[in-house]
């Protein structure tokens, strides 16, 4: 088969799989993709069995390494394949017939860099059918996100340039935990579009005892402490994980603090009971589901459920303990939890104080524009914000009603040098526009972006979305932080800036972000909006 050829590489980090690999194999050979579209390359982790001589078999490529853990195996075989498109799966999975072409079809959006499949499961045992009813409530919610942030490689495709060129896997984690969510979360961070696709399914063999499920719940949590060392939004919100399943866990914590206290304070029993109720009325939902499903399943799962959120918070306390002294991390947080608080915090207060102060402003403007030109007050546009998330900026229109049907008149978008331009004396100004622009009265209602929640007081420019298609991935690092109304940029050039100089000033603030620095900033940007530099 010729290199020349193959469009798509599936690549399977093996350790000890002669029992199920050939399964996997079987079933990757008789995929609906023409055989001369695609490689399979298996990568035995040092594995003390036949695994090697079972894969070679099967005339499939096999690399050997010591034993490094499956994140390290999945990036020796992506750097060996030949592949514009790189699809992951375990060797204890065995895709369906249509896998390949199910999960490389949105690749036909030039956007998505990204996809994840879903799990199926022959299996009858009692805890492998919780197991799968577990992950299609998971699939439930992902398919509400037209984007996601979360893949997990026992179903997975990337990009092969866009994987390499933001570092793979984290080697850091040495078995297979939350190195895939990390090295996707990741890329969600610097914005890149990533899709869900359920009709992308393999059959897995999930865990048959509670033993088994236990350990692996307890490592999920153990490293899921590691992962939000530097990524502390998660523990907020991703487009996987339930949110009800966090107060779950939170629920089961405080139960257990509650039991030896009960001993000798009879009131501790009452709050029992009542942590006991709100448990099950927080699963409520999902036993209902389980019941429409697999209704053999409905009451195992009143004891799974409690057994799930104890071993993941356990998992994630002793994680919290065992790498709370580490300092040789490869990475550090974009904001802690503690500065997101306290930013979020000053946003609130100072967007509604510089609306009292600035309503009348606000008012003669709406008027002035009114009258000044034909066409709405506002000027509404979607920009990109934070992890590539698009939001519909608000500004007072500076220009004319058609103003962007009319950019191609005035800016050669396809030959732009960089993503990035500048327009002095831009002929779509109006009379008012010109006089709202030079002093940033335009900027206002951006105000209510904060409000919302889309844009902060202090931050990156926020771009327009054709533009950031045009980012590298040393440019897309400025997508970690929401957009400001003012930020470095603002206070230190504007316009006058190029792409360049802008990056580096972003990416300052972002890497050495401070309260202190924002303040600073707000305290600049009445001068800079007076001196009026780059204001176009």
């Amino acid at each position: 088969m010729s290199d020349t050829n193959v469009k798509y590489s599936v690549i399977i980090p093996a350790y000890n799989a002669e029992r199920t690999l050939p399964l996997t194999l079987e079933a990757l050979q008789r995929q609906t993709v023409p055989p001369n579209e695609y490689e399979i390359i298996v990568v035995d982790d040092g594995s003390t069995d036949r695994t090697a001589q079972i894969a070679e078999q099967y005339g499939v490529q096999v690399i050997r390494q010591e034993n490094q853990g499956p994140a390290a195996a999945r990036n020796v075989g992506v750097r060996m394949a030949h592949g514009e498109i790189v699809l992951f799966t375990d060797a204890d999975c065995a895709p369906r017939e249509d896998w390949i072409e199910k999960m490389t079809a949105p690749f036909a959006d030039p956007e998505v860099v990204g996809t994840k499949g879903a799990y199926l499961t022959r299996q009858r045992a009692l805890m492998a059918r919780f197991v799968q009813l577990e992950y299609e409530d998971r699939y439930d919610r992902m398919a509400r996100f037209a984007q996601i942030d979360f893949i997990d490689t026992y179903s997975a495709a990337y990009r092969r340039d866009v994987f390499l060129a933001n570092g793979g896997f984290d080697t850091i984690f040495p078995t297979a935990s939350v190195e895939d969510q990390e090295f996707s979360f990741r890329l969600a961070q610097k914005g890149y579009k990533m899709v869900f696709v359920p009709e992308a399914r393999v059959y897995h063999i999930h865990d048959e005892t509670l033993w088994h499920y236990i350990r692996r719940k307890f490592f999920i949590g153990y490293y899921k402490a590691l992962l939000t060392r530097w990524l502390p939004e998660r523990l907020i919100q991703d487009t996987h994980t339930p949110q009800i399943l966090k107060i779950q866990i939170l629920l089961m914590g405080l139960i257990l603090l509650l039991i030896p206290l009960a001993l000798f304070w009879s009131p501790a029993r009452l709050f029992i009971l009542l942590g006991v109720g709100a448990f099950y009325f927080t699963a409520l939902p999902f036993l209902l589901k389980i019941a429409r499903r697999d209704p053999i399943v409905t009451l195992p799962a009143l004891f799974f459920l409690p057994v799930r959120a104890l071993a993941l918070g356990v998992g994630f306390l002793v994680g919290q303990f065992a790498f709370l002294r580490s300092r040789n991390l490869p990475h550090k947080p974009v904001l802690t939890l503690r500065q997101r608080i306290a930013k979020r915090a000053m946003d609130i207060v100072g967007a509604l104080f510089i609306l009292g102060l600035t309503w009348p402003i606000m008012l003669v403007t709406a008027i002035a524009i009114k009258l000044d030109s034909p066409g709405p007050v506002l000027f509404k546009q979607t920009r990109v914000g934070e992890n590539g998330r698009p939001f519909t900026i608000y500004k007072f229109r500076s220009m004319v009603a058609n103003a962007e049907e009319l950019l191609p008149q005035v800016l050669d978008i396809d030959h732009l040098e960089e993503p990035a331009y500048k327009l002095k004396n831009d002929p779509r100004r109006t009379r008012v526009g010109r006089f709202i622009r030079r002093w940033s009265i335009d900027e206002l209602p951006q105000l209510f972006n904060v409000l919302k929640g889309e844009m902060s007081l202090v931050g990156p420019r926020p771009e327009v979305a054709w533009l950031v298609e045009r980012y590298t991935p040393e440019q897309r690092r400025r997508l970690a932080i929401k957009p400001g109304i003012t930020g470095p940029v603002q206070v230190n050039g504007r316009g006058d800036l190029n792409l360049q100089q802008r990056l580096e000033l972003e990416l300052e603030y972002i890497e050495n972000y401070s309260l202190w620095k924002d303040i600073q900033i707000l305290a600049k940007t009445i001068p800079a909006v007076i001196r009026g530099d780059g204001a176009y």
